[in-house]
């Protein structure tokens, strides 16, 4: 029998996506599983599976069409099977952006680098000879129009290096860069005169990214409606330290574990204990979850995404670094996995590796709980009125008060230190 299938809702604030490009071809055979098109919603590209085995019989929207979710965007089934017609009222309502036959304008010089007024005549603009914008649809690959939306290139006037003459990431990086320099050349000349005149920057307007317009709409509506109350804690890391360098002197440079690997596992297997922190409210009820899945904060262009190691307390910590580290590769190239970025009962977002001391987290809704990890340090520690050189880490919890409260948090904070204070429990 013949299945639909509908645009995925990925995320509980997702209400459409656009359909980048389709990878299988109508009376092409799929599998169940496998990628049948490329979606991209506000936070990323996502490679959308097929959840039916068979014949891609119909497509039933165009590349470049924004669908709201859950509208039907193909139907699989056999050979032979006759097709009844679908019902395409929301399929018909999404507007391919090919269709318009046109692509966005862009001042070319404001894009490239601020303007400068100085105390003398500013040089002659440069007038840049550019490619005409190209009729109807433009072919580029979903990481090439994120960085050309982010960066306000107009692709219509960019010539593709990729198959088939596709614009890739090169094509963008080489145009930004025709764009800069021949301004490069008035920035250097317009050093301060011996006169002691300086160089001003005028202001500049730039559009708000699609990933970080959702970022201030999700965190805002998280501060206004969820009491946050928070808990802070300093962790002894000498033996994780210590534990974590005799291993990945045994491994290698790919499979090497970092201190956040080690904090996942301990905040997996401490939420084993406190189910309030590993669950979401829905109304007056509370889902207490029986998966563990970690959400871990990944800085990518234009802002950040979070992708979710699901079950870290059943997993290994080689694993948990392995999982993590595709992840977050496949994030940063745009190309992620639904089951990638949703599903976290509960976050992490490390800025460790910035030599942050301390900080909080805004919590994502629907979970309970964020916590947020500072650097591990070493440091002046007093122990028995001695001082002597030791390993610290703070960390903050930032918790829903209509969850748990300030008690149970600070139990949370005390096991985890359990934990990480004795890492041989995060490898037995």
């Amino acid at each position: 029998m013949a299945q639909t299938i509908s645009m995925p809702k990925l995320g509980f604030d997702m209400a459409e996506g656009t359909l980048v490009r389709w990878l299988k071809k109508v009376d092409e055979t799929v599998n169940k599983g496998e990628v049948l098109a490329e979606i991209e919603t506000d936070k990323a590209t996502v490679e959308v599976e097929s959840s039916a085995s068979g014949v891609v019989r119909r497509l039933l929207v165009d590349e470049g069409a924004v669908v709201p979710v859950n509208s039907p965007i193909a139907v699989v089934g056999t050979a032979d099977e006759k097709i009844e017609e679908p019902v395409l009222q929301e399929a018909e309502r999404a507007k391919p952006i090919a269709e318009t036959g046109q692509t966005p304008k862009v001042e070319r010089q404001s894009a490239a680098v601020p303007s400068l007024t100085l105390s003398s005549p500013a040089p002659a603009p440069v007038t840049e000879t550019v490619p005409a914008p190209v009729e109807g649809p433009v072919k580029a690959s979903p990481l090439a129009k994120k960085i050309a939306l982010d960066r306000s290139v107009d692709l219509g006037r960019i010539h593709g290096t990729g198959p088939g003459g596709r614009i890739v990431r090169r094509d963008i990086e080489a145009t930004l860069a025709s764009q800069v320099s021949p301004v490069a050349g008035q920035i250097v000349s317009a050093l301060p005169s011996p006169d002691n005149s300086t160089i001003r920057l005028s202001n500049q307007t730039l559009p708000l990214s699609k990933l970080r317009a959702a970022i201030g709409r999700r965190m805002a509506e998280s501060k206004m409606s969820v009491p946050h109350f928070y808990v802070t804690h300093e962790y002894k890391m000498d033996a994780l330290m210590d534990l974590r360098t005799q291993f990945n002197k045994l491994v290698p440079e790919n499979e090497k574990l970092s201190v956040n690997d080690f904090i996942i596992k301990a905040a997996a297997l401490a939420l084993q204990q406190f189910p309030n922190l590993n669950a979401s409210l829905n109304g007056n009820l509370v889902l207490q979850h029986g998966q563990v899945n970690i959400g871990v904060a990944v800085s990518v262009e234009g802002g950040l995404l979070t992708i979710v190691c699901r079950d870290a307390d059943q997993k290994p910590l080689r694993q948990i670094a392995a999982e993590v580290k595709a992840m977050a590769a496949r994030a940063r190239d745009g190309r992620v996995k639904p089951d990638d970025i949703e599903g976290s009962t509960f976050s992490i977002s490390n800025l460790g590796m910035y030599d942050v001391e301390n900080f909080i987290a805004i919590i994502n809704p629907p979970e309970a709980a964020v916590l947020a990890v500072g650097s591990a340090r070493e440091v002046a520690v007093a122990e028995n009125g001695v001082v002597k050189p030791g390993w610290r880490m703070k960390a903050t919890i930032s918790v829903d008060h209509r969850l748990s409260d300030g008690a149970e948090a600070a139990r949370f904070m005390q096991a985890l230190a359990v934990f990480l204070e004795e890492p041989l429990r995060l490898v037995i």
